[in-house]
């Protein structure tokens, strides 16, 4: 271990011993994240999950939890979007009353954490750390010893919430290099139905470091329809490790939208745990200059009829990186599985660079599992031919990358969200 990845470590270890006690409810969970966490220390590039994701850049900044006051005028016109009919909304990892606005009907519970960690913590005892346990994955190990705010949604049987429920996370401009750790914990009992918004929003400028944990249970027949969208500063760190849970005949639908960030890590895994349910995933990310953006994947089919179909797009310009680790496992007792996995990437210039790897671990004989990746640059003839008929470089560039991304962008149900996806439309005019 290197002498900055071992002072990161003992940064933190110190921080929670500074700061651990003033933390809401399970004191006996957050010790044995923070000791996980001590064992583990930064991944350090010599595992396979973290070869092509150097984090010596966040190593090197001594991120402390965030205690500052954010100035709340700054965030007026954001908090105000079109998703706020049902907004619960966080700056700095603390929850904002001013800006949310939740209308529920009865038995739907939408809550800060921080309220049921004080009020009501055995609420959550049976889902919280279930998934995302404090073992092997240092960053959830890091969340689950500092989270004190974050989002519980509770969806009873049959319950169906016909609009989009936003959660919010807005990050200011402090002095000091800060770091939040947001917990999302939805639990949808079976045949309730409901789409979440998670927006992760920051000023450009902005130095810090948000570390999100969420966990999904989805019961018999749930369905969750769950899109995030980073558009943290280009100066900021982002890590989120997403786990869900899925039973009998469930249907999980995520859409990932990386946009911001310095360094994004999004670790997603669906466990497919119950016959005929059904797991897709779709992921845009949309980098320049020096942005480092990494996704790993993992769907796993435990039962049998399971289906899961899984596309991502990348369009990267400049001194921009990705990561693609996608993974589907299918597991003895998972016959009748249906999965398809691809990943595709646009390259708009000669120093982007993507490292591509999709995987099939099969372990069943009656499947049908089909994986690919590509990864090319613009047609030049496809160019030329438009520019013939009048059409400026610019815009012939626009129209080939819209058509490029249209795949995933119009898969989104929410046209307050399709707007947001609009970046790498500027990644084009520096270059035309």
């Amino acid at each position: 271990m290197s002498q900055e990845t071992l002072e990161a470590k003992d940064h933190y270890v110190g921080e929670f011993e500074r700061t651990g006690r003033a933390l809401p409810a399970f004191e006996a969970l957050r010790r044995q994240g923070i000791e996980r966490f001590a064992a583990l220390g930064f991944p350090r590039g010599r595992e396979e999950a973290w070869r092509f994701t150097d984090l010596t850049p966040l190593t090197e900044i001594p991120f402390r939890p965030a205690s500052g006051t954010a100035n709340p005028a700054q965030f007026a016109g954001l908090a105000k979007g079109p998703l706020k009919a049902c907004q619960i909304a966080f700056v700095d990892g603390r929850y904002a009353p001013a800006f949310s606005s939740l209308d529920l009907p009865p038995g739907v519970r939408i809550s800060s954490l921080a309220a049921v960690f004080r009020d009501d913590p055995k609420r959550v005892e049976p889902w919280l750390a279930r998934l995302a346990a404090p073992d092997g994955n240092p960053f959830a190990s890091l969340n689950t010893a500092f989270m004190n705010d974050g989002v519980f949604i509770f969806l009873p049987k049959g319950a169906e919430f016909p609009k989009p429920i936003h959660l919010l996370f807005l990050s200011s401009l402090h002095g000091e290099a800060y770091m939040t750790n947001p917990r999302v914990l939805v639990v949808a009992e079976e045949s309730a139905r409901a789409s979440v918004v998670a927006s992760y929003l920051g000023p450009a400028g902005g130095g810090y470091f948000t570390n999100a944990v969420t966990e999904v249970f989805l019961g018999e027949d749930a369905a969750l329809d769950f899109t995030k969208v980073q558009r943290e500063s280009h100066e900021a760190f982002h890590f989120e490790t997403l786990q869900v849970h899925q039973a009998r005949g469930a249907n999980f639908t995520h859409h990932s939208i990386s946009l911001g960030a310095r360094l994004a890590r999004n670790d997603f895994t669906a466990t497919l745990d119950g016959e005929g349910a059904d797991c897709t995933l779709y992921g845009l990310y949309e980098v320049t200059g020096g942005q480092h953006v990494d996704h790993h994947t993992t769907i796993d089919h435990a039962k049998p009829y399971g289906t899961s179909r899984e596309l991502y797009k990348g369009v990267l310009d400049g001194r921009a990186r990705g990561i693609f680790d996608g993974k589907i496992v299918v597991r003895p007792a998972a016959q009748k599985t249906n999965a398809m996995q691809t990943n595709k990437n646009l390259l708009l210039s000669k120093d982007a660079l993507v490292n591509t790897k999709p995987q099939l671990e099969i372990f069943a004989n009656d499947v049908k599992c089909k994986h690919g990746a590509t990864i090319g640059q613009l047609d030049e003839a496809v160019l030329f031919y438009l520019r013939s008929r009048g059409i400026g470089l610019a815009e012939a560039r626009r129209l080939l990358i819209h058509a490029f991304v249209s795949e995933i962008v119009d898969t989104v149900k929410n046209d307050a969200v399709r707007s947001q996806i609009g970046g790498c439309y500027g990644l084009l005019m520096g270059r035309a």
